[in-house]
């Protein structure tokens, strides 16, 4: 999100440098900086001790692909806790261990997503009302049903290879 009006006190921003970042936007009646802001997010490996991957389908996030695990983080929640309770709510798995693997900007969405792997023991799908299917994908076909170079794909392709 880009500030042009001050979220406290409603008067339009100036643009001032503030120090080594340059110019900011800047509320001269409240005298604070407001940088961009972005929303954080994970995106999550779950795999298993077959070696596969959970590959879901979100119609709302694509019809031509697979994706992973994914969420938003709710506030007073740490990114752990917010894998945790997306792999629950999304495909019922309960996380045994949880790695982080790396960070990946989508400025698309302005999101930042934080990639994990977590691991589970396989049992049945439980699926919530956001996924349409869900499936157990051996490792060498995975990366086949993610859209290539995106960051679902660039995650499994980083757990797979570990």
């Amino acid at each position: 999100m880009r500030f042009v009006y001050c979220p406290y006190c409603g008067t339009k921003l100036i643009s001032k440098e503030i120090g080594d970042e340059g110019m900011i936007p800047y509320c001269e009646k409240c005298s604070i900086p407001l940088w961009d802001m972005f929303t954080t997010s994970i995106i999550v490996a779950v795999v298993n001790e077959y070696d596969e991957v959970a590959l879901l389908r979100q119609s709302y996030v694509s019809t031509a692909n697979y994706v992973c695990v994914a969420g938003i983080m709710k506030i007073g929640e740490s990114a752990e806790e917010t894998v945790i309770r997306e792999v629950k709510e999304e495909i019922g798995q309960d996380v045994e261990a949880l790695e982080f693997i790396s960070s990946y900007p989508y400025e698309k969405k302005e999101m930042l997503m934080l990639g994990y792997k977590a691991t589970v023991k396989k049992q049945d799908f439980k699926l919530s009302g956001e996924v349409d299917s869900v499936e157990w994908v051996k490792f060498d076909k995975a990366l086949s049903l993610l859209r290539e170079g995106g960051i679902a794909w660039k995650l499994v392709k980083t757990v797979i290879e570990a």
